[in-house]
């Protein structure tokens, strides 16, 4: 099989594709509930695409589709997300603060708390919504599936209210505001409450069906030998599988959450001078820092690279090289977030190949971590 082509990486595309946490840009109209008493001081984030913002004016920091959006939310205490639905995969990841998560079109089917670490992913097609129940100090990133995710239908009550409010939502997912005494074209097709016979043919989520939805911190499971260069000295990493098998190359390794959501997370942590060693896979990939300080190198020849600091993000072009090395002082963790619903397969340099055989680790004819020893004394039958 001929070698696929490199694509290298400029240190201006670099700069492009690097979102700081403090760069963030928030918008407090990005929602029809967004002069809703309790649910007005909500702040929105767009990183990677709009998402599911009604808001045009709404600042995205990287329009490059990649198959899935990623945002960003924050809310004083007590500030509730008003129940709406999504069309395509919604996953929050807890950064810092406590939010109460319920569901149901009346919010009454089920409650759980998401904390700093935990990973929540909300079925499509039922009613959901959140509030900060802890500190002021609060934040989550968001992936959501699919470049186009088909807007949010808005629980009956939230529209209702919007519109005692002069807000209206439009079929194209615009948010019109009447309160300045303007009015609405009436060629303009408006959104309007779901009707109940629907509503009452949607899906009903048990706490503990939902409950699996959850992976907590204590909920992870890692593998020290889910990558090839695991076996390499320099290359020992762990891997925590949350939603899809993604990348894991260890044949027995099972994700928390099984189902499609149009791309796979991953968690990889390390040790100080870990590092996922140079690598590259043909699909969209984007890295969230948990914890810590990692360098991020790009690149087979003019390497170029960046530091990353805590809640920082970074989008990586497919089929680009990559080596993601913890440079600081304690054990380090960083969300990977994979284009895709299938098994990434992963392309390492052949130092990092040649390395692993020596050590007795290659791959079976499946893609899956096996003793060399073994698959290299195996024989096909005729």
């Amino acid at each position: 099989m001929p070698r696929r082509r490199s694509i290298v990486v400029t240190e201006s595309e670099m700069a492009d594709r690097t979102i700081r946490r403090d760069a963030l840009i928030s918008c407090n109209t990005a929602f029809i509930d967004c002069r809703t008493p309790g649910s007005d001081l909500k702040e929105n984030y767009a990183l990677i695409g709009s998402g599911v913002s009604q808001n045009p004016d709404q600042y995205i920091n990287l329009q490059i589709p990649h198959g899935y959006n990623v945002g960003g939310a924050a809310m004083p205490n007590g500030v509730t997300n008003s129940l709406h639905m999504h069309f395509t995969a919604e996953v929050f990841l807890v950064v810092d603060g406590e939010y109460t998560f319920r569901w149901g079109v009346d919010g009454q089917a089920g409650e759980f708390v998401g904390r700093a670490g935990d990973v929540v992913s909300v079925p499509t097609w039922i009613y959901r919504g959140f509030t900060n129940t802890g500190p002021e100090e609060n934040f989550m990133f968001t992936v959501l599936g699919q470049n186009n995710t088909g807007g949010i239908i808005w629980g009956p009550s939230v529209l209702r209210e919007a519109e005692g409010f002069g807000l209206y939502l439009t079929a194209d997912n615009q948010l019109l505001d009447t309160s300045d005494g303007s009015e609405i074209d009436p060629e303009v097709e408006l959104v309007t409450p779901m009707p109940q016979a629907q509503i009452d043919e949607l899906e009903t989520w048990s706490v503990e069906r939902m409950r699996r939805r959850l992976v907590t911190v204590e909920d992870r499971s890692w593998s020290s030998r889910a990558l090839i260069c695991t076996a390499l000295e320099e290359g020992q990493v762990d891997l925590a599988l949350i939603i899809g098998f993604g990348i894991t190359e260890h044949r027995s390794q099972e994700p928390a959450i099984f189902n499609p959501h149009g791309f796979s997370l991953a968690v990889v942590r390390a040790e100080p001078g870990k590092a996922m060693l140079q690598h590259r896979v043909a699909e969209t990939q984007v890295l969230i820092v948990r914890k810590g300080r990692w360098e991020v190198r790009l690149n087979e020849q003019e390497p170029v690279a960046v530091i990353l600091e805590e809640n920082d993000t970074l989008s990586i072009p497919p089929l680009a090289w990559r080596e993601m090395v913890n440079v600081g002082d304690d054990t380090g963790e960083m969300y990977i977030v994979t284009g895709g619903d299938g098994r990434a397969r992963l392309e390492w340099d052949e130092l990092v190949l040649k390395g692993a055989q020596n050590e007795d680790v290659a791959y079976d004819a499946n893609g899956y971590l096996a003793p060399w020893s073994v698959v290299s004394a195996s024989t096909m039958d005729d």
